[in-house]
């Protein structure tokens, strides 16, 4: 895909997004069209649990950069944790749901910024992003880990969340259409249907793309398959073995 088809495909999923923000909580908390069986409600809210306790172990401290914010599901749990959250996304509509959900007094800053072109002002402790690397193609890969790298600290490290395979119950909003299985068609509650970039990694694959471009993580799957999560840093801070945050 030439730059000029990246940067059209990049444009509509940003479109989605706005356009999507009432809906995203329904996805998450599996409402209305977005509603499991009983049995895969129960192994996602298992998966979810075992992020937070995750994240929990892993300590995002300091000054925390969110990056793909969203509406703040995350923000929130992030503001507990952080002396201070900032919070950056490329849509105002779930920006301003992320305000209202953590509050007026928390330390927590909100910038609408394209996360391909925001430039971080000052160096961050942890840099923490959920559903977004998917949404990354494979010819921005290395220049947004540039970004993420002159954001953070010299001892700077990573947290991200990610779907590990295709949504259980979400084909009928969802399917690949192209360009090496990293392009999906999404549709919204009201019929409008949008491409998005859409890639889902293994837990080797993002281990060794990570490791190529000069980052070293520990990645793993959640108990029932629902999602990734990795925490790492540069590969020249950090000593080779495996990432403490998942006790080997």
């Amino acid at each position: 895909m030439d730059e000029s088809a990246i940067d059209d495909l990049l444009s509509e999923q940003r479109r989605y997004y706005r356009a999507r923000a009432p809906e995203y909580d329904d996805w998450w908390f599996r409402r209305d069209r977005y509603a499991l069986d009983d049995e895969a409600r129960e192994r996602w809210l298992a998966d979810i649990a075992q992020l937070e306790s995750e994240l929990e172990r892993f300590g995002p401290a300091g000054e925390v950069l969110e990056l793909a914010a969203g509406t703040g599901i995350w923000t929130a749990r992030l503001a507990r944790y952080a002396d201070r959250v900032t919070a950056v996304d490329a849509s105002p509509e779930v920006l301003e749901r992320n305000r209202a959900k953590v509050g007026p007094d928390a330390a927590v800053e909100h910038v609408v910024a394209d996360l391909f072109a925001w430039e971080p002002s000052r160096a961050y402790d942890v840099c923490f992003f959920s559903f977004w690397l998917s949404h990354v193609p494979r010819g921005r890969l290395a220049g947004f880990w540039e970004i993420v790298g002159r954001a953070l600290g010299p001892d700077g490290r990573v947290f991200l969340i990610d779907n590990a395979h295709p949504d259980v119950g979400d084909a009928r909003h969802s399917h690949t259409v192209g360009h090496g299985g990293e392009i999906a068609r999404r549709n919204l509650a009201d019929g409008r249907e949008f491409e998005i970039v859409k890639r889902f990694w293994s837990t080797a694959e993002l281990e060794d793309e990570l490791a190529a471009l000069g980052w070293q993580f520990a990645a793993r799957e959640t108990r029932h398959g629902n999602f990734l999560f990795a925490s790492g840093g540069r590969a020249r801070t950090r000593q080779a073995g495996p990432d403490p945050h998942f006790g080997g």
